[in-house]
C-alpha cells in the first residue's frame, strides 16, 4: 500500500505523479486526495466532466462537503487537489479559475488547502495560490 508522508510540495507532487502516473488524459477531471496526520487516505475523490470551473452553488456544494468531512469524518483534515485534462501543459485561464474555485471552497470550508496541481500528458505541475492571485496562509 502507497502511505507517504507528505509534509512539503514536493512530496505532495512526488505523491501525485505516482497516484497519476505518465498517463495521457481523455477528459477534463479534478481529483480530492483528503490528508490526515500527514498522510493521504486510501482513496482518491474523482469529480469527472470538469471541462468548466464550478458555478457558485457548485463551489458552495464543495465547500459543504469539505466542511462536513473534516466535523465528521476526519477531523483536521487537510485537502490536495489536482485538475487533470488533455492538451499542453500551459496553465491556462481554465485551469487559473479551476485552482481559484478550489483554494476558495477549502477557505470557505476552514479546511487547509495544499498547492493545486495540474496533470496533463506526462506532466504535473503546481498551481501556487499566489499564481491565481490569493494570499494563502500556510496550510
Amino acid at each position: 500500500m502507497y502511505e507517504p508522508v507528505l509534509t512539503t510540495q514536493s512530496q505532495l507532487e512526488r505523491a501525485w505523479r505516482k497516484l497519476m502516473g505518465p498517463w495521457s488524459y481523455g477528459g477534463h477531471s479534478v481529483w480530492m486526495m483528503l490528508i490526515v496526520d500527514d498522510r493521504p487516505l486510501p482513496q482518491l475523490t474523482e469529480i469527472a466532466d470538469a471541462a468548466h470551473p464550478p458555478h457558485p452553488e457548485e463551489l458552495d456544494g464543495l465547500a459543504k462537503l469539505l466542511a462536513m468531512l473534516d466535523r465528521e469524518v476526519a477531523p483536521g483534515l487537510r485537502v490536495a487537489f489536482l485538475r487533470s485534462r488533455p492538451g499542453k501543459d500551459t496553465i491556462t485561464d481554465t485551469d487559473r479559475a479551476w485552482a481559484t474555485s478550489l483554494y476558495a471552497a477549502a477557505r470557505r470550508a476552514s479546511v487547509p488547502c495544499e498547492v493545486v496541481h495540474l496533470a496533463t500528458r506526462g506532466v504535473i505541475r503546481p498551481i501556487p495560490a499566489d499564481v491565481v492571485g490569493i494570499r494563502q496562509s500556510s496550510a
